[in-house]
């Protein structure tokens, strides 16, 4: 459905009330919905290939900044024509659940507490949870506790 020739467009939205915005008929939402999610997947697109050149033109320099000073990972810094380049190169460790489970009990059994030394977080599976039989469900609904995030509004057109 075409809309009048002063309905706002998406770039109107800055200078908007929020109360002008939510006044707007359903089909307008949808239309500046739908604008802004491919806007934001255009600007998504255009930032990933503008990093990717970045990450092209200064990987090499960083690798050798961070050989130089003995490092595998973590920030180094590399000037090109006055402008310096941060580039980091975070670290990513995982732990092997198994074993780790596996030393904490060998320290619980030389009498030491696993807590001092590992940090232990338990976690039940929503979906699991969930699965389980009403009896079960209720022996650990004490140590449950659920809160919402923030509300999403996705607008659809009805099929006609």
């Amino acid at each position: 459905m075409p809309h009048p020739d002063n309905a706002p467009h998406f770039n109107d939205l800055g200078r908007l009330a929020l109360g002008d915005i939510a006044a707007l008929p359903p089909e307008m939402l949808l239309d500046l919905q739908t604008t802004a999610l491919a806007e934001t997947a255009r600007v998504k697109r255009l930032r990933d290939r503008l990093e990717a050149g970045i990450a092209q033109r200064y990987e090499a320099a960083a690798a050798a900044e961070r050989a130089a000073q003995g490092k595998t990972s973590g920030t180094v810094r590399v000037e090109d024509e006055g402008v310096v380049i941060v580039a980091d190169l975070p670290k990513k460790v995982s732990w092997d659940q198994d074993r780790l489970a596996a030393m904490a009990e060998r320290i619980r059994a030389v009498g030491d507490d696993p807590a001092e030394y590992l940090e232990i977080a338990y976690r039940v599976p929503e979906r699991r949870y969930g699965a389980w039989p009403a009896a079960m469900r209720e022996g650990f609904a004490d140590a449950r506790s659920e809160t919402t995030g923030k509300p999403v509004f996705r607008l659809e057109a009805r099929d006609r």
